[in-house]
């Protein structure tokens, strides 16, 4: 465990109900950690994204939506909002002094 793990788990814990996780993503949420750190609050939808594309490439090479966020389709778009959100408001923890940023 690394100083980004708690991170995750925050990021993690910040997710709506509805949102569902892929299986195996411990190295997705420590990318969105890496966002949290770097962006904070300034996260964006399309970072979410190349996030995801980063660890998918890892995962299936060949996904579908290993595109550039813009060639996405506005239902694929929207399923980075509630990651993007999760992150802003982990960053707003972290920055009230519930988390450490530096873990």
């Amino acid at each position: 465990m690394t100083y980004l793990d708690p991170l995750a788990d925050l990021i993690r814990s910040c997710l709506p109900p509805a949102a569902r996780p892929p299986e195996g993503a411990d190295g997705l949420f420590r990318l969105y950690a890496v966002l949290l750190r770097a962006k904070g609050e300034r996260v964006t939808d399309e970072d979410v994204h190349d996030a995801w594309s980063a660890w998918m490439q890892t995962v299936d090479d060949g996904h579908a939506s290993l595109v550039p966020f813009e060639e996405l389709s506005p239902e694929t778009r929207a399923a980075d909002a509630p990651y993007a959100e999760a992150i802003r408001e982990a960053a707003r923890r972290v920055k009230r002094g519930g988390e450490s940023p530096r873990g």
